[in-house]
Protein backbone atom coordinates (compact mmCIF):
# COMPACT_ATOMS: atom_id res chain seq x y z
CA UNK A 1 0.00 0.00 0.00
CA UNK A 2 1.55 3.08 -0.93
CA UNK A 3 1.97 5.75 2.02
CA UNK A 4 -0.21 8.37 2.30
CA UNK A 5 2.06 12.00 1.85
CA UNK A 6 1.93 14.64 4.52
CA UNK A 7 3.53 17.73 3.72
CA UNK A 8 5.31 19.21 6.45
CA UNK A 9 6.97 22.92 7.11
CA UNK A 10 9.22 23.38 9.87
CA UNK A 11 10.21 19.95 10.18
CA UNK A 12 13.43 20.39 11.47
CA UNK A 13 12.66 22.09 14.62
CA UNK A 14 12.22 20.49 18.14
CA UNK A 15 8.25 19.55 17.31
CA UNK A 16 9.14 18.61 13.73
CA UNK A 17 11.65 15.95 14.34
CA UNK A 18 9.66 14.01 16.83
CA UNK A 19 6.43 14.25 14.37
CA UNK A 20 8.19 12.88 11.57
CA UNK A 21 9.35 9.44 14.09
CA UNK A 22 5.61 9.21 14.98
CA UNK A 23 4.17 9.79 11.35
CA UNK A 24 7.09 7.70 9.21
CA UNK A 25 6.51 4.57 12.08
CA UNK A 26 2.73 4.73 11.13
CA UNK A 27 2.97 4.61 7.29
CA UNK A 28 2.50 7.78 6.40
CA UNK A 29 5.69 9.39 3.76
CA UNK A 30 6.91 12.90 5.32
CA UNK A 31 7.93 15.67 3.06
CA UNK A 32 10.06 17.68 4.78
CA UNK A 33 10.77 21.04 4.16
CA UNK A 34 13.62 23.01 5.02
CA UNK A 35 15.63 26.24 4.29
CA UNK A 36 18.95 24.56 4.29
CA UNK A 37 19.37 20.68 3.42
CA UNK A 38 22.70 20.39 4.48
CA UNK A 39 22.79 21.72 7.25
CA UNK A 40 19.75 20.14 8.86
CA UNK A 41 19.36 17.02 6.23
CA UNK A 42 21.69 14.82 8.76
CA UNK A 43 19.38 15.60 11.39
CA UNK A 44 16.17 14.72 9.42
CA UNK A 45 17.59 11.29 7.71
CA UNK A 46 17.69 9.95 11.38
CA UNK A 47 13.95 10.64 12.03
CA UNK A 48 12.50 8.05 9.24
CA UNK A 49 13.02 4.89 8.01
CA UNK A 50 14.00 4.40 4.44
CA UNK A 51 11.45 5.58 1.62
CA UNK A 52 9.15 7.11 4.20
CA UNK A 53 10.74 10.80 4.35
CA UNK A 54 11.84 12.77 0.97
CA UNK A 55 13.32 16.49 2.24
CA UNK A 56 12.91 19.44 -0.28
CA UNK A 57 14.98 22.38 0.16
CA UNK A 58 13.44 25.92 0.02
CA UNK A 59 15.25 28.83 0.19
CA UNK A 60 12.20 31.00 -0.87
CA UNK A 61 8.74 30.36 0.48
CA UNK A 62 7.31 31.90 -2.46
CA UNK A 63 3.87 31.02 -4.13
CA UNK A 64 4.92 29.34 -7.46
CA UNK A 65 7.36 27.11 -4.88
CA UNK A 66 4.35 26.11 -2.50
CA UNK A 67 1.87 25.30 -5.01
CA UNK A 68 4.57 22.72 -6.82
CA UNK A 69 4.82 20.71 -3.14
CA UNK A 70 1.38 20.61 -2.91
CA UNK A 71 0.37 19.09 -5.78
CA UNK A 72 0.55 15.20 -4.95
CA UNK A 73 0.18 15.72 -0.99
CA UNK A 74 -3.08 14.91 0.80
CA UNK A 75 -2.10 16.82 4.31
CA UNK A 76 -0.18 19.61 5.67
CA UNK A 77 1.19 20.73 8.65
CA UNK A 78 2.82 24.52 9.45
CA UNK A 79 4.79 24.24 12.38
CA UNK A 80 7.15 27.39 11.54
CA UNK A 81 7.60 30.16 13.66
CA UNK A 82 9.86 32.37 15.49
CA UNK A 83 10.66 33.23 18.91
CA UNK A 84 12.57 36.58 18.57
CA UNK A 85 12.94 38.68 15.18
CA UNK A 86 16.39 39.11 13.98
CA UNK A 87 15.09 41.30 10.98
CA UNK A 88 12.30 43.82 11.08
CA UNK A 89 8.44 43.04 9.88
CA UNK A 90 9.88 39.21 10.15
CA UNK A 91 7.30 37.97 13.06
CA UNK A 92 4.19 39.20 10.28
CA UNK A 93 6.25 37.58 8.00
CA UNK A 94 6.79 34.43 8.48
CA UNK A 95 3.59 34.16 11.21
CA UNK A 96 0.96 35.80 9.00
CA UNK A 97 1.74 36.45 5.84
CA UNK A 98 2.72 32.64 5.53
CA UNK A 99 0.42 30.82 6.81
CA UNK A 100 -1.92 32.93 4.47
CA UNK A 101 -0.22 32.32 1.32
CA UNK A 102 0.31 28.33 2.66
CA UNK A 103 -3.76 28.26 3.56
CA UNK A 104 -4.66 29.59 0.44
CA UNK A 105 -2.99 27.22 -1.81
CA UNK A 106 -3.73 24.40 0.21
CA UNK A 107 -7.26 24.96 -0.55
CA UNK A 108 -7.33 25.66 -3.94
CA UNK A 109 -5.51 22.57 -4.58
CA UNK A 110 -8.19 21.44 -2.64
CA UNK A 111 -5.95 19.84 0.18
CA UNK A 112 -7.97 17.09 2.80
CA UNK A 113 -6.68 18.18 5.94
CA UNK A 114 -4.48 21.96 7.12
CA UNK A 115 -2.64 21.73 10.12
CA UNK A 116 -1.51 25.30 11.99
CA UNK A 117 0.48 24.82 15.11
CA UNK A 118 -0.12 28.98 16.65
CA UNK A 119 0.66 29.34 20.25
CA UNK A 120 -1.63 29.21 24.02
CA UNK A 121 -2.06 32.32 25.38
CA UNK A 122 -1.55 35.28 22.42
CA UNK A 123 -5.45 36.35 22.58
CA UNK A 124 -5.21 38.97 24.89
CA UNK A 125 -1.61 39.63 24.08
CA UNK A 126 -2.46 43.09 22.19
CA UNK A 127 1.09 44.85 23.14
CA UNK A 128 3.25 41.84 21.46
CA UNK A 129 4.51 41.91 18.19
CA UNK A 130 4.82 38.22 18.18
CA UNK A 131 1.26 37.88 19.65
CA UNK A 132 -0.37 39.93 17.39
CA UNK A 133 1.60 38.08 14.24
CA UNK A 134 0.44 34.77 15.56
CA UNK A 135 -3.36 36.03 16.45
CA UNK A 136 -3.34 37.13 13.17
CA UNK A 137 -1.83 34.31 11.26
CA UNK A 138 -5.02 31.81 12.74
CA UNK A 139 -7.41 34.33 11.63
CA UNK A 140 -5.67 34.29 8.13
CA UNK A 141 -5.70 30.72 8.22
CA UNK A 142 -9.13 30.09 9.57
CA UNK A 143 -10.72 32.72 6.81
CA UNK A 144 -8.94 30.73 3.68
CA UNK A 145 -9.11 27.05 4.89
CA UNK A 146 -12.44 27.01 7.03
CA UNK A 147 -12.36 23.04 8.15
CA UNK A 148 -8.34 23.82 9.26
CA UNK A 149 -7.08 22.51 12.73
CA UNK A 150 -5.36 25.33 14.43
CA UNK A 151 -3.19 23.72 17.53
CA UNK A 152 -2.32 26.60 20.47
CA UNK A 153 0.70 24.93 22.80
CA UNK A 154 1.51 26.11 25.89
CA UNK A 155 5.49 26.10 26.36
CA UNK A 156 6.48 22.54 24.53
CA UNK A 157 9.79 20.93 25.81
CA UNK A 158 12.37 18.87 25.39
CA UNK A 159 16.27 17.94 25.44
CA UNK A 160 16.13 19.29 22.45
CA UNK A 161 14.11 22.26 23.18
CA UNK A 162 15.03 26.22 23.26
CA UNK A 163 13.75 26.60 26.85
CA UNK A 164 14.74 24.70 29.45
CA UNK A 165 18.10 23.88 28.25
CA UNK A 166 19.02 27.86 28.20
CA UNK A 167 17.36 28.34 31.40
CA UNK A 168 19.90 25.05 32.26
CA UNK A 169 22.76 27.13 31.36
CA UNK A 170 22.12 30.41 32.56
CA UNK A 171 21.12 28.77 36.18
CA UNK A 172 24.26 27.20 36.08
CA UNK A 173 26.84 30.48 35.58
CA UNK A 174 24.81 33.09 37.21
CA UNK A 175 24.41 33.02 40.71
CA UNK A 176 21.15 35.82 40.73
CA UNK A 177 18.19 34.81 38.44
CA UNK A 178 15.68 37.73 38.32
CA UNK A 179 12.17 37.20 38.10
CA UNK A 180 9.98 38.94 35.69
CA UNK A 181 6.82 40.28 37.12
CA UNK A 182 7.25 38.57 40.57
CA UNK A 183 7.02 35.22 38.76
CA UNK A 184 3.82 34.67 39.01
CA UNK A 185 3.14 34.13 34.87
CA UNK A 186 1.41 30.43 34.67
CA UNK A 187 2.32 27.87 32.68
CA UNK A 188 0.89 24.53 31.61
CA UNK A 189 4.45 23.10 29.71
CA UNK A 190 3.67 20.05 27.44
CA UNK A 191 6.38 17.60 26.70
CA UNK A 192 7.16 17.09 22.56
CA UNK A 193 6.53 13.41 22.60
CA UNK A 194 3.11 14.38 24.10
CA UNK A 195 2.43 17.24 21.46
CA UNK A 196 3.37 15.46 18.73
CA UNK A 197 0.93 12.80 19.87
CA UNK A 198 -1.77 14.95 19.54
CA UNK A 199 -1.07 16.19 15.82
CA UNK A 200 -0.49 12.69 14.96
CA UNK A 201 -4.23 11.52 16.48
CA UNK A 202 -5.48 14.66 14.61
CA UNK A 203 -4.14 13.34 11.35
CA UNK A 204 -5.20 10.12 11.98
CA UNK A 205 -8.55 10.49 12.54
CA UNK A 206 -8.87 13.37 10.46
CA UNK A 207 -10.40 15.72 12.77
CA UNK A 208 -11.12 19.00 10.90
CA UNK A 209 -12.46 22.32 11.40
CA UNK A 210 -10.92 22.69 15.09
CA UNK A 211 -9.36 24.73 17.11
CA UNK A 212 -7.68 22.96 20.29
CA UNK A 213 -5.56 24.47 22.88
CA UNK A 214 -2.65 22.17 24.00
CA UNK A 215 -1.52 21.72 27.65
CA UNK A 216 0.34 19.33 29.74
CA UNK A 217 -0.77 17.76 32.93
CA UNK A 218 0.34 20.61 35.37
CA UNK A 219 0.15 24.60 35.62
CA UNK A 220 3.29 25.90 36.78
CA UNK A 221 4.14 29.41 37.77
CA UNK A 222 7.31 30.83 36.20
CA UNK A 223 9.01 30.71 39.75
CA UNK A 224 7.75 26.78 39.70
CA UNK A 225 9.69 26.43 36.58
CA UNK A 226 12.48 27.90 37.82
CA UNK A 227 13.21 26.11 40.64
CA UNK A 228 12.38 23.00 39.84
CA UNK A 229 15.40 23.40 36.77
CA UNK A 230 17.76 24.55 39.77
CA UNK A 231 16.14 21.46 41.74
CA UNK A 232 17.08 19.42 38.54
CA UNK A 233 20.37 20.41 38.32
CA UNK A 234 21.72 20.72 41.77
CA UNK A 235 21.91 24.75 42.24
CA UNK A 236 21.47 27.36 44.41
CA UNK A 237 20.45 30.64 43.38
CA UNK A 238 19.46 33.72 44.38
CA UNK A 239 15.82 34.61 43.00
CA UNK A 240 15.01 38.18 43.17
CA UNK A 241 12.01 40.01 41.49
CA UNK A 242 12.64 42.78 39.10
CA UNK A 243 10.85 46.27 38.96
CA UNK A 244 9.02 47.03 35.71
CA UNK A 245 11.65 49.24 34.53
CA UNK A 246 14.80 47.56 35.41
CA UNK A 247 13.48 44.10 33.67
CA UNK A 248 12.88 46.42 30.94
CA UNK A 249 16.64 47.20 30.85
CA UNK A 250 17.47 44.02 31.47
CA UNK A 251 15.54 42.76 28.30
CA UNK A 252 17.16 45.67 26.45
CA UNK A 253 20.30 44.07 26.70
CA UNK A 254 19.62 40.03 26.58
CA UNK A 255 17.56 40.74 23.11
CA UNK A 256 21.43 42.20 21.57
CA UNK A 257 23.05 38.21 21.62
CA UNK A 258 22.36 36.57 18.66
CA UNK A 259 20.03 34.09 20.24
CA UNK A 260 18.57 36.07 23.71
CA UNK A 261 17.26 34.48 26.63
CA UNK A 262 14.76 37.61 26.52
CA UNK A 263 13.47 40.52 24.56
CA UNK A 264 11.70 43.60 25.24
CA UNK A 265 8.51 41.53 23.20
CA UNK A 266 8.98 38.57 25.57
CA UNK A 267 8.71 40.57 28.16
CA UNK A 268 5.66 41.89 27.16
CA UNK A 269 4.41 38.24 26.52
CA UNK A 270 5.42 37.39 30.11
CA UNK A 271 2.51 39.46 31.51
CA UNK A 272 -0.10 37.62 30.26
CA UNK A 273 -0.75 33.63 31.76
CA UNK A 274 0.02 30.80 29.77
CA UNK A 275 -2.69 28.20 30.58
CA UNK A 276 -6.09 27.31 29.44
CA UNK A 277 -8.09 30.59 28.42
CA UNK A 278 -11.16 28.59 28.28
CA UNK A 279 -12.58 29.76 25.21
CA UNK A 280 -11.73 26.28 23.24
CA UNK A 281 -11.39 22.97 24.13
CA UNK A 282 -7.96 21.40 25.02
CA UNK A 283 -6.46 17.95 24.19
CA UNK A 284 -7.77 16.90 27.12
CA UNK A 285 -11.41 17.01 26.22
CA UNK A 286 -10.69 15.30 22.97
CA UNK A 287 -9.06 12.39 25.52
CA UNK A 288 -5.50 13.34 24.10
CA UNK A 289 -3.83 12.67 27.45
CA UNK A 290 -0.77 14.75 28.08
CA UNK A 291 1.04 13.10 30.82
CA UNK A 292 4.42 13.70 31.45
CA UNK A 293 5.50 15.79 34.17
CA UNK A 294 7.80 18.73 33.96
CA UNK A 295 10.24 17.76 36.71
CA UNK A 296 10.52 13.87 35.98
CA UNK A 297 10.94 14.71 31.96
CA UNK A 298 13.90 17.64 32.63
CA UNK A 299 15.33 15.19 35.19
CA UNK A 300 16.57 12.50 32.38
CA UNK A 301 18.76 15.17 30.42
CA UNK A 302 19.60 17.80 33.16
CA UNK A 303 22.38 15.96 34.49
CA UNK A 304 24.50 17.56 31.12
CA UNK A 305 24.11 20.62 33.50
CA UNK A 306 25.09 19.22 36.66
CA UNK A 307 28.34 19.19 38.54
CA UNK A 308 30.09 16.20 37.22
CA UNK A 309 28.06 16.10 34.11
CA UNK A 310 26.93 12.02 33.10
CA UNK A 311 28.61 11.43 35.90
CA UNK A 312 26.77 12.71 38.53
CA UNK A 313 23.78 10.40 37.71
CA UNK A 314 25.76 7.36 39.19
CA UNK A 315 27.08 9.74 42.22
CA UNK A 316 23.62 10.66 43.01
CA UNK A 317 22.20 7.06 42.61
CA UNK A 318 24.82 5.57 45.06
CA UNK A 319 24.54 8.63 47.44
CA UNK A 320 20.62 8.01 47.60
Amino acid sequence: MKPKEILVFGASGQIGRHLIRKLTKNNYKVIAVTRNIHQKGYILKTQANPGYLEMVELKSLNYDNINHLLQNCEKVINLVGILFEKKNDEFNKIHTIFPYMLSEISRNNKIKQFVHISSLGIDDSKDSKYAVSKFEGEKKVRDNFEKAVILKPSIVYSVDDNFTTRFMTLLNRTPIVPLYYGGRTKFAPIHVSDFSNIIFNIIDQNIQNLTLECIGPEILSFKDIINQILNSINKKRLLIPFSLSLAKLSATILQMFPNPLLTKDQLKLLKYNNIPSGKFQTNIDLGFEANKKFKNEIDKYSFNWRTGGQFSKNINSTTS
